[in-house]
């Protein structure tokens, strides 16, 4: 099969390999090589996006761009801005490696440019669920000495915080906080060199329901890397405590024209979600509400409205060089209205100021336009929004940033360099249902109309061995396309994944002994799946269509991310 070059929107993540070659003569004339025993060579893996709402919105001017300008799962977005350059982090929770970190210097072209947590030290996630791991990393830039600071909840290991000089390169060791309790915690460095961190916590004394928080704020020592003095609570319950807000969090904090602002979402992460605003003449309060809070929210507009954008908030503030103020927030786009399994995507809107002096991200009953300008700014080709499409063909030694695996690197099981010019992934003893470390590359999801395929040599052997293409929500929402070994052979499955592990056969199609040659395919209208394989060059054949994708959707499944797709070999 004829080689596919890489054509991709994102840089090359340094994901250290070794391993012996292995069948390499075959690979490097061109010819399939033979397979090998317990392992699946994949030779390239494809996707393309192809959602029709890109196609009836014409962008205006060279700055304009889509929203979300970074679609997929990318929830709990977070930015920051050292002179011209912007930087922006994301959620990534039992995914490895952590805390996705992009550039831009013009808030439209953004790249991924690394990982904030890319070493096991610094991400320890045994036995997290893919929805635990790590929550909200909230990004700064400490003028004052010149330092970025990355400061986050990992779900099953506490509070902590990195820094660095120089975001492109590599981050320190984490740094913990064992007396900064709760969850989002960020960092928020004062003009006269003094920093503070601000964080969703239990009220004091007995929650007097479910859903009561709080924010605090304690003092923070640069020097040290310690907190200092006692914390406090400046916020309880949220804006109207009257009606018993719910899960004040992710909290921000800010000074402008001499006024400390405090941000936070409120109503909790689904059809609720909201940010709201407050101020004071102290980091410390009190704080006063905005009277037009909440300053972003869609919970109010109806729900049957076309091209719904949902879930709302979850905000951070940036001021361009130039003094203009943007926000960043989370969203989710349910394909239909009824559905989404995109997961919480990244939104961009320009900020205005209220006659009372509070920012404003989105006026309370307007939807979330699918599209906005930055003045200035020249959209480059290779952006991150809008239909777009890239192959991985695994000649290189390195992979592309945005594949992940499941809480650990894979270096040792997953490799490049075995076969050149093929991935090749070892079935382990384990599977994507356990907390544990699978043999999975993934991609996120970034599109409800998508089309995706991949070829493999694979000749199943033992019990329980497969391997191909896997569409993951969690432990027990996935779908699993692979060639599989049966009691009187081999052939191509698709599984269903659900509570508990429970593995079902929902079609199959039996190959011949000599078929160890096989191109698999998953397509997506947003509702549906259908699953296609061949053999060899030949035409695809439908194994199974009008499978229901609304199984892996949030709204089916619960949790925090959005589906992901990628390439799997097991014998668990």
């Amino acid at each position: 099969m004829k080689k596919i070059k890489i054509s991709c929107m994102l840089a090359s993540m340094l994901l250290a390999v070794s391993a012996q070659h292995v069948c390499a003569q075959g690979a490097e004339s061109g010819q399939t090589p033979a397979a090998v025993a317990h392992t699946a060579l994949f030779d390239y893996f494809s996707y393309s996006g192809n959602d029709d709402i890109y196609k009836s919105i014409k962008l205006e001017g060279d700055g304009g761009y889509y929203n979300p300008i970074l679609p997929g799962w990318n929830s709990d977005p977070s930015i920051c801005r050292a002179g011209d350059d912007y930087f922006m982090v994301t959620s990534s929770f039992s995914y490895y490696p952590g805390v996705p970190l992009f550039h831009s210097r013009d808030l439209v072209n953004w790249k991924q440019i690394g990982y904030v947590l890319n070493r096991p030290s610094q991400l320890p996630l045994n036995g997290q669920k893919v929805s635990a791991g790590i929550f909200a990393p909230a990004i700064s830039y400490n003028p004052h000495n010149k330092t970025f600071y990355m400061i986050t909840t990992n779900v099953g290991w506490g509070n902590f915080f990195v820094k660095t000089k120089d975001p492109f390169g590599s981050w320190s060791e984490p740094i913990r906080l064992p007396d900064v309790k709760g969850i989002d915690p960020s960092f928020f460095f004062d003009d006269n060199g003094k920093a503070y961190i601000v964080n969703n916590d239990e009220p004091e004394g007995k929650a007097e329901y479910d859903g009561h928080r709080a924010i605090r704020v304690r003092e923070f020592d640069v020097n040290t890397d310690k907190t200092v003095g006692p914390e406090k609570v400046i916020i309880n319950k949220g804006v109207h405590p009257e009606d018993k807000p719910i899960w004040i969090e992710g909290p921000h904090m800010y000074k402008i024209n001499g006024k400390y602002f405090l941000m936070s979402a409120e109503g909790g992460t689904s059809d609720m979600h909201s940010e709201v605003i407050f101020r004071s003449d102290s980091p410390f309060g009190p704080f006063v509400p905005a009277k037009k809070n909440p300053i972003l929210t869609q919970r109010d507009l109806n729900p049957n409205r076309p091209n719904p954008v949902t879930c709302a908030g979850h905000a951070d503030l940036v001021q361009t060089p130039s003094g203009d103020w943007w926000a960043v927030f989370l969203a989710c786009r349910p394909c239909d209205g009824k559905f989404e399994n995109l997961g919480r995507e990244t939104f961009l809107l320009p900020v205005s100021w209220t006659d009372e002096g509070f920012p404003l991200i989105l006026e309370q009953g307007k939807v979330v336009p699918m599209s906005g300008t930055v003045k200035g700014a020249v959209r480059g080709k290779n952006v991150t929004f809008g239909n777009f499409a890239y192959t991985d063909d695994f000649s290189e030694k390195t992979l592309p940033l945005d594949w992940m695996s499941l809480r650990s690197p894979i270096d040792s099981i997953c490799t490049t360099s075995a076969v050149p010019g093929y991935l090749s992934m070892k079935c382990v003893e384990t599977t994507t249902a356990k907390k544990a470390v699978p043999s999975f590359l993934c991609r996120r999801i970034q599109h409800h109309k998508f089309e995706s395929s991949s070829r493999l040599v694979f000749n199943p052997t033992a019990d329980k061995e497969r391997a191909g293409m896997l569409l993951f929500k969690d432990e027990n929402h996935q779908y699993l396309l692979c060639v599989a070994k049966t009691q009187t052979g081999k052939a191509v499955e698709l599984r269903k994944t659900s509570e508990g592990g429970k593995d079902e056969i929902l079609a199959s199609y039996a190959l011949a002994s000599a078929d160890k040659d096989i191109r698999l395919k998953i397509t997506s209208d947003g509702l549906t799946f259908s699953f296609y394989y061949a053999v060899g060059n030949g035409d695809w054949k439908l194994l199974k269509n009008n499978v229901d994708a609304g199984y892996l959707s949030t709204r089916n499944a619960g949790g925090f991310t959005g589906t992901t797709i990628g390439l799997y070999a097991t014998r668990g």
